[in-house]
Formats: structure tokens, sequence, C-alpha cells
């Protein structure tokens, strides 16, 4: 049961764990209210948990969260908190968001929503049965050029969709000294960067073109050993001492995925991609167009679009007003928005589906169990170096 609210149109938040991911939600809150000032709800930060000594006292005093806890589950039935942002690691996300959606909190979750498609779909049960409102951090699909691509392709601009590649290539593990954490544990983490970076890419393919029916993957571990930390650490550090851990999970995947509209589309993400940093992106190719876009030049989508499917030439076109919601950050074209920005259009998203508003937008928890369970695919063909289909899920989605 959900609880009576003190005061009307309030929103009484809770963060639970406070690394960046806890930071960008917490600014996500704050700032929503400025960009969107027609927001039924209005946040306000109620609690912040993280089990790090001092650290949620910490984002208390700087972020002015009325209390502060080490321990998330002194929050669950908290009376002054309608809903909870859980940023903790993986591995308890399933816990985490079990509990709170059972207590009657609304829950917006980061991804991935656990380790495997069987942890997403207990946090999607538990918020069903609880009738809360969930939302999931697939913040990429908010980019205006990613919409302006969507609604391209919906409008027939390209065509029909033939064939596509998305890449999420980043460097962040990329050095032999970096630390032994919990990402590296399957366990833990799940299949290291499937979960922490192909799931992004997933979730793109099925915005952007629909739902994916089998999947054929290739996988690798190429740095084989770290060390573990003496101390906790924080981010990616370096250690040069320290019993060597063997890795359990990839840091380099490569998919092929076939759609059910039967297009076909390669997928690859790397966490030691050196020379790369948040190198994300996709080109979609139609049978009469185009359309390509790179993350670290958000603002920008390549397209090409005619009636001849020869010799078209690609145009660099600027999101402006009209694409997404860059009206609510800038005021013309070329403009381009922040990876914070588009968490503030997630959170708005969150909000506005609390308070029932029917145009209210974003990932939901169906959409974190279908990703993971292209992910678990994913896993599962690279193990056995075999096609894996996944067409019962896909036929569940598109009934």
């Amino acid at each position: 049961m959900q609880n009576e609210r003190t005061t009307p149109g309030e929103l009484r938040v809770a963060v639970v764990g406070f690394g960046w991911m806890g930071r960008v939600h917490t600014l996500a809150y704050r700032r929503a209210v400025e960009h969107f000032p027609g927001l039924a709800l209005r946040p306000r930060l109620s609690a912040v948990a993280d089990e790090v000594p001092g650290r949620a006292d910490e984002a208390a005093a700087l972020f002015g969260f009325e209390r502060a806890a080490t321990d998330w589950r002194t929050l669950v039935d908290a009376p002054d908190i309608d809903a909870v942002s859980i940023t903790a690691p993986n591995f308890l996300h399933r816990e985490i968001g079990e509990a709170f959606a059972r207590a009657g909190k609304h829950i917006w979750i980061e991804k991935p929503v656990g380790v495997n498609a069987a942890d997403a779909r207990a946090v999607e049960a538990a918020a069903a049965a609880a009738g809360v409102t969930a939302r999931v951090g697939f913040n990429y699909r908010n980019a205006p050029a990613v919409r302006r691509a969507k609604r391209l392709i919906e409008e027939g601009a390209i065509g029909t969709p033939t064939h596509a590649s998305f890449r999420l290539l980043g460097d962040y593990a990329a050095d032999p000294a970096g630390a032994f954490t919990w990402r590296y544990e399957l366990e833990r983490a799940g299949h290291g960067v499937v979960g922490d970076l192909a799931a992004h890419g997933v979730d793109l393919i099925r915005y952007l073109l629909g739902e994916v029916v089998d999947v054929t993957a290739s996988g690798a571990i190429f740095i084989g050993e770290r060390r573990r930390p003496s101390a906790a650490t924080t981010g990616h550090v370096r250690v040069e001492t320290g019993d060597l851990i063997p890795v359990e999970n990839e840091d380099w995947s490569a998919s092929m995925l076939t759609l059910a509209s039967g297009a076909k589309v390669t997928l690859e993400a790397s966490r030691i991609a050196v020379g790369h940093q948040n190198d994300y992106g996709f080109r979609i190719h139609g049978t009469h167009g185009a359309v390509e876009w790179d993350f670290r030049r958000m603002g920008e989508l390549l397209q090409a679009g005619g009636e001849q499917a020869q010799d078209l030439p690609m145009a660099t076109v600027f999101t402006g007003p009209g694409d997404g919601a860059s009206a609510a950050f800038q005021p013309g074209s070329a403009l381009s928005l922040s990876y914070d920005d588009l968490k503030v259009i997630e959170a708005e998203g969150f909000m506005q589906a609390i308070a029932g508003v029917e145009a209210a937008d974003g990932a939901d928890l169906s959409d974190a169990v279908a990703a993971a369970d292209v992910l678990d695919a994913i896993a599962a063909s690279s193990e056995a170096g075999a096609r894996v289909p996944i067409a019962e899920r896909v036929v569940e989605l598109v009934r």
C-alpha cells in the first residue's frame, strides 16, 4: 500500500547507493523541476543510504537529504519515502528492488536489473504485484538524436531497415593493473561487459528496430588476472601489489542478432578497447536510406534518404527543439545535451508516470526483462558456440 503524502504534489525520494550514479540520480531529481516546470510531482530528498562509512552523511550534507543511513533496509518501510532510486552494484539490484517494491515504493533502478533475466523477472513480478511504478536506467534512448532516428525509421524515411551495427566500446578496464573488484566476478556482476555495456546496445536495438529472435555470439577474457586491493576502492584504480585473482567474466563480446522483422544486427561491446572512451553508437541501413549516431557527438545525426538507393550522400543534421526533450534544455539547434541531461529526462518520465500522466516516457521493467533475455542468450551462445533462439519471449512481447 502506498503511503499518504504529507504535501500535495510532493514525491519523497530516497537514493540507495551513492557512488557516481547515485549522485547523477540526485542531481536529476533536483534539476527536473527546473527543466520541466509542469511536473505533476515535485521531488523531496528524504533519505540516502550507502554502506561505505561517511559517504551517506557527506551526500546528505552536500545535497540536502533529510537523513542518511548505512543500511538501506532501514528505509524499506519508512513512511516518509514514496519512491527510491536503486544505484547500488548489480548484484544487489534484485534484493533491493524486490524489497522496496513489496513495501509499496516506486522504483527507478539502474540497468542491468540484477545479474540475469531471472533477477529482472523477480523485480518485475514484485512491482506488478504491489502496483508500483518502475523505470529502468536505459538513458541513451533519451538522446534527441536517437528520438529523431526513431521517428525517421517509423515514418519510413530510410525504407525498410535491413541491417545495422551497434557498438559500445570503452577502455575503463583496459589497464591490466586495474584493481580486481566485484565487476570481474560472475556471481556479482554477471557476464562482465555484456551486462555493463551490451545491455544499452540491446535496449537501443529494441527501441529503434524491434524484438530480437535469435543470437549468435562470441566473447573473450583478454586480461585473465587482476590484483585484489588491500582496501575498499572506488572506480577503476590501479593496484601494483596484492594477490592475483582470476577474472570470471567477459572483457569483449560480439553478437549477430536476427530481429523479428528479419533485419540483421551486429553488436560489439568492449571494456578494454584501448583508445576508445565512451565510443557508443549505431549505423542503421534501410532499403533507401540510413541513419548513424555517435554518442560523443550527441547532438548530431547522420542521415540519408531519397528515392534512389545508390550514391545517396549522408548529411549531418543537428538536433533541435523538435527532437525528443531537447526544448526543455536548449532553445535552438546545434546546442547539444549532456549525459546528465539524459538522466534528467529519465527522472521526469519516472515522476510523471507515478503521477499517472499518460504521456510519461521511459524504459520500464518489461524492457529490462526483454533486454536481459537477450543478454542471457548472448552469454549462452558465447559459451556453447551456437545460435540461441529467444522466440518464446518475442511472441509474448509482440502478441
